[in-house]
């Protein structure tokens, strides 16, 4: 089963690809959609939106999982996440893909056993978890992996 896991953002949306046969997830692939702020809020979902059909139309994922908002400081930065969040699932549904939703206490509970982990500890542990040779870089990307394997660890049952 593939999972593509998103990070979602308007400057950047991380994304990450992984892999589950039987008791193994594997990385397949892993980086980031990035969107200029010069471009028009209008013409930056969009490219996210393009960008999130690509990567389901190469990989072909049975699920995409993507993080949700769970608390913000700004609310600027909240509504335009928000929004990409939205361009992301529907994506996804025009795709016909499965939605897997979670926050990001979730993420840090599901990767590394601990929901108040620190983001270098999510890190270390999707390295772990994927046999990586080093932490994927930039961190949006990690982000994306830990949402993916949250899917795995949160819905063995269904998996």
């Amino acid at each position: 089963m593939i999972i593509l896991g998103i990070d979602p953002g308007t400057a950047t949306t991380g994304y990450g690809i992984i892999k589950k046969e039987q008791d193994k997830i594997a990385c397949l692939d892993f980086g980031c959609i990035l969107t200029s702020s010069r471009e028009t809020s209008e013409k930056r979902l969009l490219e996210i939106y393009d960008e999130v059909v690509k990567l389901i139309k190469k990989w072909k994922p049975e699920i995409v999982a993507v993080e949700t908002l769970f608390f913000f400081k700004n609310e600027k930065t909240a509504f335009s996440v928000g929004q990409a969040r939205g361009v992301i699932i529907l994506a996804a549904v025009k795709e016909k893909k499965n939605i897997f939703e979670a926050t990001p206490l979730q993420v840090k509970q599901a990767v590394s056993g601990y929901g108040k982990a620190d983001k270098s500890q999510v890190q270390k542990m999707v390295k772990l978890l994927l046999n990586l040779k080093e932490i994927p870089k930039p961190d949006d990307a990690a982000d994306a992996l830990a949402v993916a394997i949250t899917c795995v660890n949160t819905n063995k049952h269904e998996l």
